[in-house]
């Protein structure tokens, strides 16, 4: 009867919770630029007051940079804690060219609401908002213990989030914490999420003579920086695919037989995926399919690249400065830190002579996988039958969501990923969009979960 009631509120409200998301997404929260500060604290004061506005204890946490909002309703005695884990921050929309639309001005487009943030993590993170909404406007009590925590730095490495939690393990312990900042695994086949890769994020300068010199007068008798970064960046990755770090693979895990078979079985177009990127082969680690290397196996990645001249027509500058960023995306049991040194110390084997290497290291999260005997894992896949009509797949993904790892380590507690987003959704990119039929789905998703949850205590 109670899910009856909250099925109908949630249909009835459909339009004010689309209306309130697109009213989120119009806040141009770049937590990566300062020029944003005043807009990540406005995202983070219409969570609290969404929020507060439903009756739980709601308050904004100050940090060293961008603030968190924690919240809780703890009236279910007897009953289990559910920790929800969101972002309120968003990546840069830059480069804006190629946006069909203005990234802070959402515009539905057949069925689909786009705008920056649409579905990393606005809009996934408020279907979680809106079911406790629809509990607490419906039967007027949540049927478990809810704790929400919202932060506005995830797109910048989560410092400040770290230090909270682990100042904070009391305060957040919970039986369960659930994230939705994932995808389904196609349309129409909603999947759970049981393996996340980690990360090591690197930032390399290579500087040569004091100043920029004419090729001519100069080349061939001093070091070329952009030269050096070039010789650099091809030494970690051989024409297999494999990473050429000595000790990169020490800590990798195998896929057994059982592991290649469910990555087999998923319903996966090899032809499908290349047509829809446009490329006309796959490539990565030789001896691996491709679904086993984006979800199982560690990569190396350049991200960017800068030095010289690259304006209209030719100028043969010999520049005194060239950068990279690169990183690697890591399985279970790669070690971030051990990662770091090694790949500190290729980099120190491999750099030419005649120029100075700086290398940074940005950022590092272990890579993940979750328990899938358990009985949250059980109320999960309930729940989303109950609301996609199918039952979920269970896939393993390339991206990284440091605070899994997090969580794990100071509360001990492991993670349902449930992502309602789709892979072609383009977060991070220009015209990031968000289903709007999957963001109602993902809020009656979390509705069902929080009484199938609150069955396991």
């Amino acid at each position: 009867m109670g899910r009856d009631r909250i099925d109908a509120y949630l249909q009835t409200h459909a339009n004010d919770f689309e209306e309130q998301l697109k009213a989120l997404l119009r806040i141009p929260s770049v937590s990566a630029q300062p020029a944003h500060d005043v807009d990540t604290r406005q995202a983070a004061r219409f969570v609290h007051d969404d929020l507060a506005a439903m009756g739980l204890k709601t308050e904004i946490v100050e940090t060293k940079r961008h603030p968190l909002v924690y919240a809780e309703r703890l009236t279910a005695p007897g009953k289990p804690t559910v920790l929800f884990y969101g972002h309120y921050d968003v990546q840069p929309p830059e480069p804006l060219e190629p946006w069909k639309s203005k990234p802070f001005e959402p515009v539905v487009r057949d069925g689909n609401v786009y705008a920056r943030g649409a579905t990393d993590d606005k809009g996934q993170m408020f279907t979680h908002l809106k079911a406790a909404e629809a509990w607490l406007k419906t039967v007027g009590e949540l049927p478990v213990n809810v704790k929400f925590l919202i932060e506005g730095e995830e797109e910048i490495g989560g410092e400040n989030l770290e230090e909270f939690v682990a100042k904070n393990a009391a305060k957040l312990a919970c039986d369960y914490a659930v994230i939705s900042d994932t995808s389904q695994f196609a349309p129409g086949e909603p999947a759970i999420t049981i393996g996340l890769k980690g990360l090591a994020y690197f930032e390399i300068h290579v500087e040569g003579a004091n100043r920029d010199l004419h090729s001519g007068t100069y080349g061939g008798a001093v070091a070329n920086p952009l030269n050096a970064l070039a010789e650099i960046l091809a030494s970690l990755k051989g024409p297999d695919g494999r990473v050429r770090v000595n000790g990169f693979y020490d800590a990798v895990r195998d896929l057994d037989d059982s592991g290649r078979k469910a990555f087999a079985d998923l319903p996966f177009s090899e032809e499908e995926f290349r047509a829809d990127l446009g490329v006309r082969e796959t490539f990565g680690e030789a001896g691996y399919t491709t679904l086993e290397r984006k979800g199982a196996r560690p990569t190396c990645d350049v991200h960017g690249l800068w030095g010289g001249y690259s304006g209209d027509g030719p100028k043969t500058v010999l520049p005194c400065k060239a950068g990279a960023k690169f990183s690697f995306r890591l399985v279970p049991d790669q070690d971030p830190a051990a990662i770091a040194r090694q790949v500190r110390a290729h980099v120190e084997a491999h750099a030419p002579p005649g120029v100075t290497v700086e290398l940074i290291s940005h950022m590092g999260s272990p890579g993940i996988v979750v328990d899938v005997d358990s009985p949250g894992f059980r109320a999960a896949v309930k729940a989303i039958e109950a609301s996609f009509g199918v039952a979920p797949l269970f896939i393993r993904e390339g991206g990284s969501i440091p605070v899994v790892g997090l969580l794990k380590k100071h509360l001990n507690v492991d993670t349902l990923l449930l992502g309602w987003g789709q892979n072609d959704d383009n977060l991070h990119g220009p015209n990031e969009k968000f289903s709007l039929a999957d963001f109602h789905r993902g809020i009656k998703a979390i509705a069902h979960l929080l009484d199938e949850l609150s069955r396991t205590s």
